[in-house]
């Protein structure tokens, strides 16, 4: 995966994309927080990086998820924004804003857990 993009990352932190997630997605660095894994992760949607999505969902929830049905989301999707409404050290609220595959505007707020098994984040659930 080459840079998809020239400017602002895809996860608002405003640094640059090359500087940001791009990084995390090659797996050439690992996200230090709960919340660089959510933004990481959803810069992984909007490139459609199904690999990253999975193998940074925690092993105990990983069987949940399937690939094809993860890359028909984000592929069916015009990701518009993402918003962090609180952050903790194992917990991320946020709003992701999307265009569905209808059209329609929609913003899917999530409050996710995260853990840290053998000094790496992952993504465990999220209500």
């Amino acid at each position: 995966m080459s840079s998809e993009i020239v400017g602002a990352c895809h996860c608002g932190s405003q640094k640059p994309f090359v500087e940001c997630c791009e990084p995390f997605l090659l797996e050439t660095r690992f996200p230090a927080t709960a919340e660089e894994l959510m933004r990481s992760r959803y810069s992984a949607y909007v490139t459609k990086n199904v690999s990253y999505i999975l193998e940074t969902t925690s092993p105990k929830f990983r069987k949940y998820y399937n690939p094809k049905s993860i890359l028909e989301w984000a592929s069916n999707s015009t990701w518009i924004s993402l918003e962090i409404l609180s952050s903790s050290e194992k917990r991320v609220k946020f709003v992701a804003t999307y265009l569905d595959e209808t059209n329609q505007l929609t913003r899917h707020t999530e409050d996710s857990r995260f853990e840290k098994i053998a000094g790496r984040w992952y993504f465990m659930d999220g209500e």
